[in-house]
């Protein structure tokens, strides 16, 4: 069987983000991306200009022409928008009942624009946190949504991974980018244990599209079948790489792309 992952998520009109982001992610790891796109945006590497969201049953039509079809082994999700979406979304998950799903609850673009409504943050805790496999927030993700400042030590980062739990998701990794020191520290968290994985710091302003690839490559992971840790620790080790990379490319004036196909080019 080829593995098949299934993206919903925004478009971005650069390519470094969103769903461009997640397809060459999937490609990059051999796995059959599919899409359904929940926005459209007129954004590059210095910043958004424009959000035009889809309507949440087209949304809907998209999931249920993907799921009808192919044999989806995992979902990611990335920017839904407004709370309309994520119920579309919430509907669609529990009607195809897929094993695996991959939250990353973007509320913020590398670029500081904000991509979900603030008062779409209720609904996507309630209504796609329980429905999550993993969600993968960032510090300042993960302080957002617990309305609490950004961790600054280990026992802070654990302490908000498990609040997040509470709400409902199997597992929780809080990323480490935004954070200080010579390694970047990601923190798995699910209820029996916190695993921490570090990775070199990499000095470099070329990040657009980080947590969407990282998040669409835990999701390839798992649609190869692949167990949560080692889907994790992959990918990790997969967009360290990336991000190594990404100075080859010259591509934009401000936050330019990871490198997704740095094996190969």
């Amino acid at each position: 069987m080829t593995p098949v992952a299934l993206t919903i998520a925004g478009s971005d009109s650069s390519g470094g983000a969103g769903i461009q982001a997640d397809l060459k992610s999937f490609a990059a790891l051999g796995v059959f991306g599919a899409s359904a796109i929940t926005a459209l945006t007129a954004q590059n590497t210095t910043g958004v200009s424009g959000i035009h969201p889809v309507p949440a049953s087209f949304v809907t039509a998209q999931i249920d022409a993907v799921f009808s079809d192919l044999a989806v082994g995992a979902v990611k999700i990335g920017m839904v928008a407004q709370a309309e979406t994520i119920a579309a979304i919430a509907d669609g998950l529990m009607r195809w009942a897929p094993r695996h799903v991959v939250l990353d609850p973007v509320m913020v673009a590398t670029s500081g624009d904000r991509l979900l409504a603030a008062e779409a943050v209720d609904a996507l805790k309630t209504l796609l946190f329980p429905l999550a496999s993993l969600i993968t927030p960032n510090l300042p993700e993960a302080a957002a949504l617990l309305n609490e400042p950004v961790a600054e030590s280990e026992a802070d980062v654990e302490r908000q991974g498990k609040r997040l739990l509470a709400m409902g998701c199997r597992a929780v990794l809080v990323k480490g980018g935004h954070g200080h020191g010579a390694d970047s520290i990601d923190y798995l968290i699910d209820a029996e244990r916190s695993i921490a994985l570090a990775a070199p710091r990499i000095a470099t302003a070329n990040t657009h599209g980080t947590g969407c690839s990282l998040s669409s490559a835990i999701a390839a992971g798992l649609a190869k079948g692949d167990s949560m840790e080692t889907s994790v620790r992959n990918a990790k080790a997969w967009i360290t790489e990336a991000i190594a990379a990404a100075d080859r490319f010259a591509v934009g004036h401000g936050h330019g792309p990871v490198h997704h196909f740095h094996k190969y080019y």
